[in-house]
């Protein structure tokens, strides 16, 4: 009888070991597909910009300055992607290309507000279509970002509770994932805004 018993208390732990690296495995699963959603909404922005500087480019040519520094954060943002689409799960990858996109989002804005000062590109068509798609692209990512914080989220808390966490590196988790952060909460709440 008593052999019996530690028989099935074996099998109790080791199934509750098996148990934690599935879920492990099923929880950063789920927040690597949540990054691939941002990384496409993310290329189509980038792929985006380009052509809102070149339309701006008939109105604004003493603003050189400017609309170069819009390209190279945008070309620094879409580096950074790059390398964190090729792990997902390095958090240094993660950190620094939230930190390119802060950039961006500073370059952006700034864009935004010296083209209040030409009241001509509001009648473009063209920019009005490009603003229209970038608004919607901008929407999509707030909504992918929040979905990939939560995923990090849900993955960090599990492996970090008890008893997973005595698990948690000998099955290859050695580190928290990272979650894409702004220096500022409200830029979290409300995408750049593309005024014109």
């Amino acid at each position: 009888m008593g052999k019996y018993f530690v028989g099935i208390v074996i099998f109790g732990v080791i199934f509750y070991i098996i148990s934690i690296f599935n879920r492990l495995v099923v929880t950063k699963n789920r927040y690597i597909n949540a990054f691939s959603q941002i990384d496409v909404q993310l290329k189509r922005r980038y792929d985006l910009i380009p052509s809102l500087v070149e339309v701006a480019k008939r109105y604004m040519e003493h603003e050189q300055s400017t609309l170069e520094r819009v390209i190279a954060a945008r070309n620094g943002a879409s580096k950074q992607l790059r390398e964190a689409h090729n792990n997902p799960a390095d958090p240094t990858a993660i950190r620094q290309m939230s930190e390119a996109e802060n950039t961006l989002r500073g370059a952006i804005s700034h864009f935004s507000m010296v083209m209040e000062n030409y009241p001509q590109i509001k009648a473009d068509t063209t920019m009005q279509n490009l603003q229209e798609e970038l608004a919607t692209t901008e929407n999509k990512i707030a909504f992918a970002r929040q979905f990939y914080n939560d995923s990090v989220m849900e993955y960090n808390i599990y492996r970090q509770s008890f008893p997973q966490t005595l698990f948690a590196t000998l099955f290859g988790h050695t580190s928290d994932a990272a979650m894409i952060e702004f220096e500022d909460a409200k830029e979290i709440q409300n995408p750049p805004k593309m005024a014109f």
